[in-house]
């Protein structure tokens, strides 16, 4: 069973798209914000020489280079993806996902749904650029949590855009709901889907009038929604087994989102122990002889057991919890934290799939 945690900021874009920082920079930012691995994401571009350790006094941080693909001639923008392990410029492929997703895996690549939900902001001119090809397969999972997305669906008028520019720390609330009911809907069907969380940072600068403000600096993107990965070993130091082995956790779905900003989500964990086995998140177990679900949180908080897309049982003021359960199902744990007076989500789990 994997012992160490990895925390991970992926979806970010530099000076090679539209982002305001160079990989270096955001590299330092990431030393100073306690994260271990950085995924940075362009568009339409895969960064090549950029991939490298940085490191202070205490310690070191993997960034690696990943692409965001989306055909640039569609009008609005739909069907963006995260494209992470390959080494080769596909964005070529844009205009047919389907052959992009084939190519994707042929050449051992992961791809996930980038903000699957991403309604328009007429107030800012930004438009819908939600994804909508449900029928395509092949893609490793999707972003269930998108930090500009958020920021976007808020933006109702230009005052509430300069609100938020000056209050970041009250934007985010939750994945949004349409979203996590199609993630269930797709477990439900017996898809394999693994969940992420992004930032998708860009340190965009904005203006209104005589007032000027980069809209979130990477640091405190790296301060809120991030990917908690669960490995077998710390970061070594040689990049390719480092970079094989957070694809790998990637992939298999060893994994947790967590809102890092009210409190740290680290220690989080998600166990089932059946008759001669034990699983963690993204990994299956049968339910012979029953099985015992463990969750333990790194502090008391609202926490809430879903199989099926449906909440089973709710458990208040707790940081360690046992189920005890003979149903098969898709099973995932969602927290949450109260925070500049609001209910937001805290942590959101990759599932353990027990069957029958």
């Amino acid at each position: 069973m994997p012992t160490h945690e990895l925390i991970v900021n992926l979806h970010m874009h530099t000076q090679y798209s539209d982002g305001h920082a160079r990989h270096s920079e955001i590299g330092k930012a990431a030393l100073i914000s306690n994260l271990d691995v950085v995924i940075v994401t362009d568009h339409n571009v895969i960064v090549r020489g950029v991939e490298k350790y940085y490191f202070n006094e205490k310690k070191k941080v993997l960034l690696l280079a990943g692409e965001e693909i989306h055909d640039n001639t569609r009008k609005p923008q739909k069907n963006h993806l995260l494209v992470f392990g390959v080494p080769f410029e596909l964005s070529n492929l844009a205009w047919n996902t389907k052959r992009l997703l084939e190519q994707i895996n042929w050449k051992g690549g992961l791809a996930f749904i980038a903000h699957p939900t991403d309604p328009a902001a007429p107030a800012v001119n930004e438009d819908d650029i939600s994804w909508v090809d449900w029928g395509i397969k092949g893609y490793a999972g999707i972003e269930l949590w998108n930090g500009m997305s958020e920021f976007k669906s808020l933006l109702r008028t230009k005052l509430h855009a300069l609100f938020y520019a000056f209050n970041p720390s009250r934007i985010a609330h939750s994945p949004f709901p349409q979203t996590l009911h199609k993630w269930d809907e797709l477990l439900v069907a017996g898809e394999r889907v693994v969940a992420i969380g992004g930032s998708d940072a860009h340190a965009l600068l904005g203006s209104m009038g005589p007032l000027h403000r980069t809209l979130f600096p990477y640091e405190f993107h790296f301060k809120c929604i991030n990917t908690h990965l669960l490995v077998d070993n710390p970061l070594s130091g040689n990049l390719e087994e480092d970079r094989k082995m957070v694809l790998n956790a990637l992939s298999h779905g060893r994994a947790f989102v967590g809102y890092d900003l009210p409190a740290s989500t680290t220690g989080f964990r998600f166990t089932a122990q059946g008759y001669n086995q034990t699983a963690i998140m993204g990994e299956e177990i049968t339910s012979e002889k029953g099985i015992t679900f463990q969750i333990r949180l790194p502090e008391p908080a609202e926490c809430q057991l879903v199989k099926d897309g449906n909440i089973v049982q709710t458990w208040s003021g707790q940081e360690s919890i046992t189920y005890v359960t003979g149903e098969a199902g898709v099973y995932r744990v969602q927290c949450y934290i109260h925070f500049k007076g609001k209910r937001r989500g805290w942590i959101f789990s990759n599932p353990i799939y027990t069957r029958g």
